[in-house]
């Protein structure tokens, strides 16, 4: 009997580190923001590339340190955020930061992801990132 509790507890505790695991495995790390495009239907976009480095840690907090300027406004972003993703998405809980929102991966890899975002009316945002 002993040994069927200590097999139980043991699948149990791998079962956890399994899933607890593979939510994050992607997206822990430092990545650079190699481009982010904000678009507006039916007007001309805005493309920047090189803004600064996002650091997602295994605990769901994380760091960006990004500097950019958008139609001449000067933006510095060191917000500290959390974090939460699935297969499909990943939410960014950074208020006052313009990356604060929940993101679709349209790409989903090691080292590199690509991400896109709406503000709920006409705007999307596209972020291209690669892994340090």
């Amino acid at each position: 009997m002993v040994k069927n509790i200590a097999k139980s507890s043991m699948l149990i505790l791998l079962g956890f580190l399994m899933l607890t695991s593979s939510c994050s495995h992607r997206l822990a790390g430092t990545w650079n923001i190699q481009k982010y495009e904000v678009s507006t239907a039916g007007q001309a976009g805005v493309t920047l590339t090189n803004i600064g480095t996002i650091t997602f840690r295994n605990s769901g907090k994380g760091v960006k340190n990004l500097n950019y300027n958008i139609l001449g406004v000067a933006k510095e972003d060191k917000i500290p955020f959390r974090w939460t993703a699935t297969d499909t998405y990943v939410t960014i809980d950074s208020k006052g930061s313009d990356l604060g929102k929940t993101w679709l991966f349209i790409e989903n890899k090691k080292k590199s992801q690509v991400w896109k975002a709406t503000d709920g009316a006409n705007q999307v945002q596209m972020l291209e990132l690669r892994k340090q």
